[in-house]
């Protein structure tokens, strides 16, 4: 569908289990983009890097969305996930504890990606 577009999605989760529908939303919309061929960055900030770790994501549990575990899937294979680096180091959550594929970064490389040529930055 969007596949000849030279376009980077970077999606920003800002929240978790804290608040269910807005985490959703983000990691189905990054798995969407990334499923129709877009370039995908998927950043978990705030009570959404709890996801990066092992087994966190089959805990979530939301009526009638796809499960995170599946969508992290996608976004793995397909595009890619980071964990912020000072929300990791708040949760004593270090680069050998997350999920293989998962990076962890910050805000220098979170704006070098959003401010990169044709990117659109969400934020949920």
């Amino acid at each position: 569908m969007l596949a000849g577009m030279a376009r980077l999605l970077v999606v920003k989760a800002t929240a978790g289990a804290d608040a269910p529908e807005r985490c959703n939303q983000a990691f189905n919309v990054a798995s969407t983009a990334a499923t129709a061929g877009l370039d995908v960055s998927l950043w978990l900030t705030g009570e959404s890097t709890w996801f990066a770790l092992p087994g966190r994501a089959a805990e979530f549990a939301l009526p009638h969305a796809a499960p995170l575990p599946d969508l992290i899937e996608v976004l793995l294979e397909a595009g890619r996930i980071t964990a912020c680096t000072q929300c990791a180091a708040r949760r004593d959550i270090g680069p050998a504890d997350v999920i293989p594929g998962i990076r962890i970064a910050g805000a220098a490389v979170f704006v070098e990606e959003i401010m990169s040529e044709g990117a659109q930055a969400l934020v949920y």
